[in-house]
């Protein structure tokens, strides 16, 4: 019987002995992971947003609301993370920065940031996160591809394997339908919360 006592008291100390050493640790590199998260999103909106001088995060975002807005649009696969305003150095909003993931990616989610002017125009296109398959569905984080939205103004893009001809189409990824389906909903996910939550709701003013 004091045996087993005595191994319990050493295996409490152990855990606790390591419960502190973790919280400690945690506490070490909280910072440092904090600062380096807030690196990347300002990469990622300066990326998309290469005029803008400021990105103020917009802090009326709410994330239930727009899932709702999305889903009632048809985009129940995808969900805004995120929303940034870009503004010039006077303070002026150019437009906005929304963090995106689609869950229809064939390796699992793909999230990135799209930029977006007042009038609507899709500003750039950088990717955040991806796991796609290596020579296929990897291929979205070449420019070469997601280059094609930058630049335009569409209500809605499509993808075609024949060679785009219109504004609102791209080419899609040599044997990555499925990769480049989810881009382009999550693209124009982005547009149609852009338009219906942020122009419609007066946060842009065209």
């Amino acid at each position: 019987m004091k045996e087993i006592i005595k191994n319990a008291l050493i295996l409490m100390a152990i855990t606790l002995t390591a419960g502190l050493a973790l919280g400690a640790v945690h506490e070490i590199t909280k910072e440092p992971i904090e600062a380096q998260e807030k690196k990347t999103k300002e990469e990622a909106c300066k990326a998309v947003f290469p005029e803008a001088e400021n990105f103020e995060a917009w802090t009326d975002f709410d994330a239930e609301a727009a899932l709702e807005l999305l889903a009632s649009a048809g985009f129940s696969a995808d969900k805004v993370d995120e929303v940034s305003l870009a503004e010039d150095e006077k303070g002026e909003v150019l437009g906005a920065v929304l963090n995106l993931t689609s869950t229809e990616g064939y390796g699992g989610n793909i999230s990135f940031s799209m930029g977006i002017l007042k009038d609507g125009t899709v500003n750039g296109i950088k990717i955040l996160s991806i796991s796609e398959t290596a020579g296929l569905g990897m291929r979205a984080t070449e420019e070469s591809f997601y280059g094609q939205f930058a630049g335009r103004k569409v209500e809605n893009f499509s993808y075609t394997k024949t060679g785009a001809t219109a504004d609102d189409e791209i080419d899609a990824i040599s044997g990555a339908t499925i990769t480049t389906r989810a881009m382009t909903n999550g693209v124009n996910a982005g547009l149609a919360y852009f338009s219906e939550g942020l122009v419609k709701g007066g946060v842009i003013h065209e």
